[in-house]
């Protein structure tokens, strides 16, 4: 009898320290991974139905005090199996605090030559982290305002793919370079 009461004595003395270890060690993950996040501005915005509309910006608006520090600026894009192209292509538009603005025309590939999805995700819904903008400096202090809109089309649609099916979340991201 005692020596059972000893073996589940130290059953459990075991069990405690490898929770304890686990805690630790997903604690100390969990501060590397914060350490390593360069990200100083990282927001999503859904889209409804995951049919997102051509006339349908979609607005980040980034405060900047840093007018030094280069910075890369990247797109995020979810989509699923009902985005039916193997491209996207974006039109981009930075309206810095001042009224000086910058339109760009963006075109992504969504899918490598074979058809298979680009991004990262191991279930339907992918993540593509689409860099729009490498080593900039915001110069002026204030906030930026940053519109995102589609401009994907079917090679017979003139007017646009309204809606675009299957995006899910439209994302805007700046990271300090290293």
């Amino acid at each position: 009898m005692q020596t059972e009461i000893k073996k589940e004595d130290h059953q459990e003395k075991v069990q405690t320290t490898i929770k304890k270890r686990n805690s630790f060690i997903t604690v100390v993950f969990s501060l590397f991974l914060m350490s390593c996040n360069l990200a100083e501005f990282d927001s999503y915005k859904s889209i409804e139905n995951h049919q997102w509309n051509s006339e349908n910006k979609i607005e980040f608006i980034v405060s900047n005090n840093d007018t030094i520090s280069q910075k890369n600026v990247f797109i995020h894009i979810r989509s699923n199996k009902d985005y039916e192209f193997s491209s996207l292509f974006l039109i981009a538009k930075i309206e810095f605090p001042h009224g000086f603005s910058v339109v760009d025309t963006l075109e992504y590939e969504m899918t490598d030559v074979h058809g298979k999805w680009l991004g990262t995700g191991f279930t339907e819904l992918k993540e593509n982290k689409l860099f729009y903008k490498e080593n900039v400096v915001f110069s002026e202090k204030g906030d930026y305002k940053f519109n995102i809109q589609h401009a994907t089309r079917a090679i017979s649609d003139i007017e646009g793919k309204n809606p675009l099916k299957g995006i899910t979340d439209v994302g805007l991201s700046i990271e300090k370079v290293k």
